[in-house]
């Protein structure tokens, strides 16, 4: 260790100036890891959100263009970034382009993507984040409502990084949580259908059976027009496909509605018998891990702490479905303006409050 200092210092600049910041740099490092065994004594969050609210604010408070705003964003996200992997923070998931954003001014929308392309293309360097950390980068959302170049420069990362394994970063671009909930029931829709299907081929429930003559306590036309009233709801559900052909995990059924479907069925044909029962316990039932499996963000656990910058407490359709236990921070500094001290801060309050909510979890 002694004999690097001498080979390290002859890499300084000459001037004076150079030689102090390299100096601070290496001080700084290493309070900072310092600073993060410590906070490794207790419990480190597995997975933390991140909604980027401030960058147009902190343009006009910083008398910048508004786009200035957005890469002084990407700068302060760079570093929360590395603070996070050496954390030892596995998941992190950005909210980064709404859907909803696609309603603002063309002209700045289109700068925003052109700052995306741009950024995208950067991950692929070898000095990058992504390089120094083994990270594999996903893009969550309807992807299909990106330009081509955006689209293609995503799924080129994605292919790229699929086989990094030590951390993962998840970008919500073109995302809403309403537009994640919808492609998963669509998801399962489709899947219960084929399974609706395969299971009338494997039992010959239809074959050989006419019209009106009944099946398990249910007469054919109206099992026939179940299953077309299904087929048809599930029709209207198109959204896109989740990240990089991930698998999927994990949680409420919907049975009590299919009983009601089926009852109603039933009734109309004056049938409510055993042999109805044995029908429902036949078809296929969309369950609450049938949903979770086609989410979007079902490639990572659900988050332990979601931070929004700039004090706000709104979750602004962002990850409604994996929040319902998660800690929620709210620091006051605008995003570009969110480092280490805010980082901090939110992992002191998570450990404050995880004794707390592992109880309440174990409820459930």
């Amino acid at each position: 260790m002694v004999t690097s200092v001498p080979n390290k210092v002859g890499n300084y600049s000459s001037t004076g100036n150079g030689v102090h910041k390299l100096f601070f740099d290496d001080i700084t490092n290493f309070l900072r890891r310092c600073l993060f065994r410590v906070l490794s004594v207790g419990p480190i969050p597995t997975h933390l959100a991140f909604i980027m609210d401030g960058n147009r604010r902190y343009a006009k408070k910083q008398n910048l263009k508004e786009g200035e705003g957005h890469k002084a964003g990407y700068l302060a996200l760079m570093s929360l970034l590395c603070y996070c992997y050496e954390l030892g923070i596995k998941y992190v998931t950005i909210y980064a382009f709404s859907i909803e954003n696609f309603k603002r001014r063309p002209d700045e929308v289109q700068s925003l993507m052109d700052l995306m392309l741009e950024k995208m293309e950067a991950l692929l360097m070898e000095e990058s984040i992504v390089s120094q950390y083994g990270i594999r980068v996903c893009f969550i959302g309807n992807l299909r409502l990106l330009s081509e170049p955006v689209r293609a420069a995503a799924e080129k990362v994605m292919k790229v990084t699929s086989n990094n394994s030590k951390a993962m970063l998840l970008v919500c671009v073109a995302y809403t949580a309403s537009n994640e909930i919808v492609h998963a029931v669509e998801g399962s829709c489709k899947e219960k259908e084929k399974e609706f299907r395969l299971c009338n081929l494997n039992n010959n429930v239809m074959d050989d059976v006419k019209e009106g003559e009944k099946v398990n306590g249910m007469v054919v036309h109206d099992i026939q027009d179940f299953y077309e009233d299904t087929s048809v709801e599930s029709q209207g559900l198109k959204q896109g496909k989740g990240c990089n052909g991930a698998p999927y995990h994990a949680c409420e059924s919907f049975e009590s509605n299919w009983d009601q479907v089926l009852t109603s069925k039933a009734s109309k044909s004056g049938e409510v018998s055993e042999g109805f029962r044995n029908l429902r316990q036949e078809v296929p039932v969309i369950k609450l891990v049938d949903i979770e499996k086609h989410m979007y963000m079902a490639v990572a656990p659900d988050p332990d702490m979601l931070i929004r910058s700039f004090g706000e407490s709104r979750l602004s359709n962002f990850l409604l479905w994996q929040t319902s236990n998660c800690q929620l921070y709210s620091p006051a500094a605008l995003w570009p303006e969110i480092g280490l001290s805010q980082l901090v801060w939110a992992i002191l309050k998570f450990q404050q409050s995880h004794s707390y909510l592992e109880k309440k979890m174990k409820q459930l």
